[in-house]
């Protein structure tokens, strides 16, 4: 009886497989044919379209923002804190936070950053809010790595009388930076592709100009696409097909590089 639950169990589990599989190359073979036709040098310069460049600045703000904060914090937690219950206490809120819905960084956000802090709906708002949304992943991936490294780097350095600072900026961080850097590429790929923070904070869904500050309103990748979307118009749709196959293909980038960066260092033995 329990081999045959355990071969049904299976091949339910197979079937689901094959089931989103051919879900997904459903997808993709629609969007490609609808969004290749338009999808030239055109489309990606044109005035409506310079959305990727605005998208690019704010997630290059929220990777300033949000890297070194997180991993100071994974450091500090690490290789400074006492192992205390305010200590535990602060880790498992930190994986709590990993798991709120980005909705609510969004109206964090709004309230906070808008609103309290008087930046307005402006590209340091967006990216303040992205840096809240990815800064407990990025604390919790780099406390990970940290973790990682062998004890008997920090007991030898400790033997031949380094401070705790040496052993840290010395042996751990460059021990621990592949993988701080992989988990960071994977974070910031995820903000990239969020809709919900931005939509809150009111990013415009058309602009005929180019930010020129931290200060000026914004649109987004994903914002667009769906404002093209939402149009009654047949051109529309494949607008956003192709908006989605440049999103695809950014977020593909980054997560090649970091699948790259990370197996370069595993065949150093790292």
């Amino acid at each position: 009886m329990r081999k045959i639950t355990g071969h049904l169990i299976y091949f339910l589990c197979l079937m689901g497989i094959i089931l989103a599989l051919l879900s997904l190359a459903a997808l993709l073979f629609d969007v490609f044919q609808k969004g290749l036709p338009w999808l030239d040098l055109q489309f990606i310069t044109s005035v409506p379209s310079r959305f990727p460049e605005r998208a690019g600045i704010i997630v290059g703000l929220t990777a300033v923002i949000s890297l070194p904060l997180g991993v100071g914090a994974a450091v500090y937690l690490e290789e400074y804190a006492k192992q205390n219950l305010l200590t535990s206490f602060i880790r498992l809120n930190i994986s709590n936070l990993a798991g709120v819905p980005s909705i609510v960084y969004g109206l964090l956000g709004m309230v906070l950053f808008v609103e309290a802090l008087a930046l307005g709906r402006s590209i340091m708002a967006g990216a303040l809010t992205m840096a809240l949304l990815i800064l407990p992943v990025i604390i919790i991936v780099s406390q990970e790595a940290i973790r990682s490294v062998p004890s008997a780097y920090r007991e030898g350095a400790y033997a031949l009388g380094a401070t705790r600072w040496q052993v840290t900026k010395e042996m751990v961080l460059p021990e621990a930076f592949p993988g701080i850097l992989t988990g960071g590429i994977l974070t910031l790929s995820r903000a990239i592709g969020e809709a919900a923070p931005m939509i809150l904070l009111a990013a415009l869904v058309f602009s005929t100009y180019l930010p020129t500050g931290p200060l000026d309103r914004f649109t987004v990748m994903p914002i667009q696409i769906f404002t093209w979307v939402s149009q009654p118009q047949d051109a529309f749709r494949g607008l956003a097909a192709a908006g989605s196959i440049v999103l695809l293909i950014v977020l593909l980038g980054m997560n090649s590089i970091a699948i790259y960066i990370r197996n370069r260092y595993q065949k150093r033995g790292i």
